[in-house]
């Protein structure tokens, strides 16, 4: 199954393979360059069915770092177009970005908050800092929530524009909409605080200002963490629910990761240890999903596949030890891949 292509809207992914969005800290001024065109381009050249460009901001503010990239301008979304137009024009590759906002999580270098002076006030849903001695974030007022729909929706209008075959929205790990999902970090008493679909009200305004930017041939993924660990926090069973909405709001794969919202949180980490969580959605939600972390081996994946745990293996460390691990799977499984007609001679399988 790992070799068998599939459809998401007209969107065809020749195989199951996946580049899992990977912050690269790499940029000046939200700037994609040089790095990021080889870092992107090879895995393309590797054969990666999808590859999904790293977090990217959607206002300076969303950013991680004062080093990751963005797509406020339109300065940025022409760098990286220079990228999309290079995988379209010399791979079989698609290739997408994950819009992101990085909210109370924000302002950082090396998971430590830096001083306001040198980076920025953080927002959130709630006054609730990540970490007890970060700053205090500021809690968006319910214009500022709608602004913020209004920057995911411009982000991706460029992204279009840009040639992005992807828009996958970025709704887990702590970040933003995390923060507005869990009830640990949103304490709000207005319509985007309290029930589940309050909580899940930002999100789907989110999913449905990008989907107006959108047409057949750009689907969109949203990615959630399956769980947070955490007594009374949002757990697998949110996410299913959630799941079975976000399909009625024309996403076309929820993409299932974990945890990243709370501090301290205890997560026994294994290989595919997140597998379950991405199984549980696809099974009971019915939706398309991905599986991410620790899936490393051709044999790991193509069996998740056969089980029917997921539709699209997400692979991050092993794609960055290994940019040609999905020409190389082919050759263990005896599977047409894209190679490059340039390295020909070296396609053997032996």
């Amino acid at each position: 199954m790992l070799y068998t292509p599939i459809k998401f809207r007209n969107v065809e992914l020749k195989n199951r393979w996946v580049m899992s969005p990977m912050c690269m800290y790499s940029c000046e001024n939200g700037l994609a360059n040089d790095f990021h065109f080889v870092h992107y381009v090879s895995r393309a050249q590797g054969g990666t069915g999808l590859i999904i460009l790293e977090a990217t901001g959607v206002e300076p503010r969303g950013r991680i770092t004062n080093h990751c990239m963005g797509i406020w301008t339109d300065e940025q979304a022409e760098k990286l177009q220079k990228i999309v137009e290079f995988v379209h024009s010399h791979s079989e590759s698609k290739i997408g970005i994950q819009l992101a906002h990085s909210g109370r999580k924000g302002s950082t270098w090396n998971n430590v908050q830096i001083p306001v002076e040198e980076g920025w006030e953080t927002v959130a849903p709630s006054s609730i800092p990540y970490h007890p001695k970060e700053r205090i974030p500021h809690a968006l007022t319910l214009e500022e929530v709608k602004e913020q729909v209004q920057h995911f929706k411009l982000a991706a209008r460029r992204a279009a524009a840009a040639g992005f075959d992807v828009i996958e929205i970025h709704a887990a790990h702590g970040y933003l909409i995390h923060q507005f999902l869990s009830p640990l970090s949103n304490i709000r008493t207005d319509e985007y605080g309290g029930n589940f679909e309050n909580r899940i009200r930002f999100l789907l305004e989110v999913v449905d200002a990008v989907n107006e930017e959108l047409d057949e041939n750009i689907a969109l993924f949203v990615r959630i963490s399956g769980t947070e660990y955490a007594e009374n926090g949002w757990n697998v069973d949110d996410s299913v629910t959630l799941s079975k909405i976000l399909k009625q709001h024309k996403v076309d794969l929820v993409d299932v990761s974990s945890g990243g919202n709370i501090h301290g949180a205890k997560i026994e980490v294994r290989a595919g240890y997140q597998v379950p969580f991405a199984s549980k959605v696809r099974n009971e939600a019915e939706a398309e999903t991905g599986a991410v972390g620790l899936i490393t081996t051709t044999e790991q994946a193509e069996e998740i596949l056969q089980k029917g745990e997921a539709d699209l293996i997400f692979i991050a460390r092993e794609i960055l030890r290994n940019p040609y691990k999905a020409v190389q799977g082919s050759f263990e499984m005896d599977e047409d891949c894209f190679f490059p007609h340039q390295y020909l001679r070296a396609k053997i399988s032996t």
